[in-house]
């Protein structure tokens, strides 16, 4: 897929007949702890003060897994675990259930972010890169607040800039994965081909040996195949697909004339001309197909989507999304025959 890449400030518009390349931002690679500690007490003033006192009462309602409090009864799905089959309600409805528990108070949170070439696009001030940070860092101190544990599997496109932050609480431990985050150097088109999440996830699976809460965080823009280890992560974990977007991903705008664009992960590149009102059709409708392939697998999964572009104010989509999963299980939990989950999408 071609994206459009930021220009520089400095840099004049492209008008037609004059094709120019852009480039990206992304957080450099030279921070420090002190830099990461004012990164996330900026976080905590623009979001967390926000969501101060409206996620009160939604802690429990939000991830349901392994307990002792049972949480509601509903029909099997392909992705469910056949461990938790309720056999004396599958012989009286003649139809398989499985039991849901609420998680235990405590529980282990992951982050597989995702930080590949793609997500350092953005049309606006806020990058897919700057966005998958800040919702990393804002959910890892709601849950850290709580005393759970938070952990990272950061992703950038490159074998060797993998790397894995252990599970642990604690502010010091939250300024490290702020840390981590910020100083993961930009992947740059010409030094990578175009990365791969699938592989990403299935590595999850082996490091992850006990049931978490689980969140993915990318833009999906990825080759094919990412679908079956993301749904066998979701047979064991509870598991949110965090899904970055932008509007310009989505629609090309009129006007732009002759552009170079270049794809954020291959390099390659494509002239193009945005006055053709036929062209512009042709990349919303591939557009939309794209989106429509995507919320389908995401849903045969068996995993929420929260999506965040990047024009959005966090705070509000994270409400938005809280308030879908407690409508889902308040419904699911009043009607007597419960509605299959999988399928919150905010």
């Amino acid at each position: 897929m071609f994206s459009f890449l930021r220009k520089k400030p400095a840099e004049a518009a492209v008008s037609p007949g004059q094709p120019q390349a852009m480039v990206s931002r992304s957080p450099g690679a030279a921070t420090s702890l002190p830099h990461a500690a004012k990164w996330l007490q900026r976080l905590e003033w623009t979001v967390l003060k926000r969501l101060d006192g409206q996620l009160q009462g939604d802690y429990r309602s939000l991830f349901r897994g392994t307990g002792l409090v049972l949480a509601d009864l509903r029909e099997y799905q392909a992705h469910d675990d056949v461990r938790h089959i309720d056999w004396n309600v599958t012989a009286r409805m003649q139809t398989p259930y499985v039991r849901e528990h609420q998680e235990d108070r405590e529980i282990a949170a992951w982050f597989v972010l995702d930080l590949s070439a793609s997500v350092a696009f953005g049309s606006g001030p806020t990058s897919k890169r700057e966005l998958a940070c800040s919702i990393v860092a804002v959910l890892s101190k709601l849950l850290s607040q709580h005393g759970n544990r938070v952990g990272l599997m950061l992703f950038t496109g490159q074998d060797s800039a993998h790397s894995v932050v252990p599970a642990r609480s604690g502010r010091r431990h939250l300024l490290y994965i702020v840390h981590q985050m910020l100083r993961a150097a930009p992947v740059h088109a010409k030094a990578v081909q175009t990365s791969a999440l699938g592989p990403w996830l299935m590595q999850a699976q082996s490091v992850l040996k006990r049931r978490s809460a689980v969140f993915v965080v990318s833009d999906f823009i990825s080759p094919a195949g990412w679908e079956k280890p993301l749904a066998q992560l979701a047979r064991r974990h509870e598991v949110v697909a965090v899904r970055l977007r932008d509007p310009l991903e989505m629609a090309w705008p009129d006007n732009t004339g002759m552009l170079l664009v270049q794809d954020a992960e291959s390099g390659e590149q494509l002239l193009v001309d945005g006055n053709d009102a036929a062209f512009r059709q042709r990349f919303a409708q591939h557009a939309q197909d794209r989106e429509a392939v995507l919320l389908d697998s995401l849903a045969h999964a068996g995993v929420d989507c929260l999506e965040l572009n990047t024009d959005e104010a966090l705070d509000q989509a994270l409400l938005r999304f809280a308030q879908l999963r407690k409508r889902a299980s308040q419904l699911s939990a009043a009607s007597s025959r419960p509605m299959a989950t999988g399928g919150v999408h905010a």
